[in-house]
């Protein structure tokens, strides 16, 4: 993302409580952290879905899921 005033934006919400966590122990944050903490009330119907998606009834398992979500993420060229 790279978006410094999104990247900077102070914490507002878990997702932004959560990056700065991950910061402070020098570990990399999720890109996906700053963009849901810079509008969390216009992310918070995305992270619903996405865990309806990963998480709910479903005939595959939640870990099948999570594999194909990360060989679409590495086919893409995108970090999981």
């Amino acid at each position: 993302m790279f978006l410094k005033n999104i990247e900077n934006h102070q914490s507002q919400s878990p997702w932004g409580e959560a990056a700065a966590a991950l910061n402070n122990a020098s570990l990399p944050v999720p890109q996906i952290f700053h963009l849901f903490n810079y509008k969390p009330q216009w992310t918070q119907h995305l992270a619903a879905f996405t865990q309806a998606v990963m998480r709910g009834p479903s005939p595959l398992a939640s870990g099948e899921r999570e594999l194909i979500a990360a060989f679409t993420s590495r086919l893409r060229k995108c970090v999981f």
